[in-house]
């Protein structure tokens, strides 16, 4: 129900890093589950001269909603707070690093175009989780790595 592509079409965080490239930022984003119930991600990031790929795998826990990834160099914890399945969903990640635990909170999109109302509803829950609107970023619509996502 929830594989297939989805666009991010806001990230608001708290990460140091993020926050040094969320002015710049263009992602599209797919996801796809697994036959286990897993979680693959795969990012896509057109960067300038090139696209950044990145794949992300969580593994489902006991709860519905809940993946847990884990890498050599961090844990990551994604809940999905809401979704409809078929146009949005409000995805919560808190990353463990060794650097800085952060925290994410994603709007993800089946279409590039969201609407004002859905983007005020993540703008209500960016509180909840204890993050700001200074650490917002609404992402452009990205088509520049449309090949990238098979």
């Amino acid at each position: 129900q929830f594989a297939g592509m989805w666009h991010v079409t806001a990230t608001v965080s708290n990460c140091s890093v993020f926050l040094k490239m969320k002015d710049g930022m263009k992602s599209s984003i797919a996801i796809s589950f697994t036959l286990e119930g897993d979680l693959a991600m795969k990012l896509v990031w057109p960067l300038l001269d090139r696209c950044q790929k990145f794949e992300l795998l969580f593994q489902r826990s006991g709860q519905a909603g809940h993946y847990m990834g884990t890498s050599a160099l961090e844990k990551r914890d994604l809940r999905v707070m809401e979704t409809d399945y078929s146009c949005y969903a409000i995805v919560h990640e808190l990353q463990q690093s060794r650097q800085e635990p952060s925290t994410t909170l994603q709007l993800l999109t089946r279409e590039q175009n969201v609407s004002p109302q859905l983007l005020q509803k993540f703008r209500e829950l960016m509180p909840t989780v204890g993050l700001t609107k200074d650490m917002l970023a609404v992402l452009p619509k990205s088509g520049e790595c449309p090949e990238g996502m098979g």
